[in-house]
């Protein structure tokens, strides 16, 4: 885990440089950190971003204490799977590290909801995406199973065209990382889910 300790005191430098008590966190990988316009599109959520390059789901349950635990917030948002995924782990590792994010969230912050949007699909990684419906498919059916104020916010399907291939437009020129149209799409999804689980 060396190779984000960059990263990591970036993201607890930041947090001593913030003038309000973030209530929303946004955790994962790069689909969170380069989400330039998050705090204003959730602004009246008191969001905080807290995603670090390149992570993986295993990585953000090993960094939880140094980036999490500093904060009260109201409720948590994770994106992270996909880059567990292209570094070949299998569907069965990443719904583990899941279950251990869940119960260190759990222990820490209580039953406040926690909602993790599904892995993306991209041009990049098609050749694992079996992998990436699958680990969606397991870790929706133990949201669905557990309750507990666990949710799971599906991106995939909206990203996919007719044939269930991703749609170039929501994805940068490298197929992989989203695209200002694609954050949009986000922003859209993430609020509907707000709006209805926050009120």
């Amino acid at each position: 885990m060396v190779w984000y300790e960059n990263e990591v005191q970036r993201l607890e430098q930041e947090r001593t440089l913030l003038t309000y008590e973030p209530k929303l966190l946004f955790y994962g990988s790069s689909s969170i950190r380069l989400w330039e316009t998050l705090a204003e599109d959730f602004a009246p959520y008191a969001p905080a971003n807290l995603g670090f390059g390149g992570s993986t789901l295993a990585a953000c349950v090993w960094f939880f204490d140094r980036l999490m635990k500093p904060f009260k917030p109201n409720s948590i948002i994770v994106y992270a799977g996909d880059n567990d995924l292209g570094d070949g782990r299998h569907p069965e590792e990443v719904f583990i590290f899941f279950q251990q994010l869940v119960s260190r969230t759990r222990q820490q912050f209580g039953d406040i909801p926690l909602a993790f949007i599904s892995i993306k699909p991209s041009i990049s990684r098609w050749n694992i995406v079996d992998s990436i419906r699958y680990t969606n498919r397991i870790i929706e059916e133990e949201i669905n199973r557990q309750g507990n104020n666990l949710h799971f916010i599906n991106v995939y399907n909206r990203m996919t065209d007719n044939s269930g291939y991703p749609k170039r437009e929501f994805l940068d020129p490298d197929g992989l990382h989203i695209n200002d149209k694609g954050y949009a799409l986000w922003k859209e999804i993430i609020l509907q889910y707000l709006s209805t689980r926050m009120s």
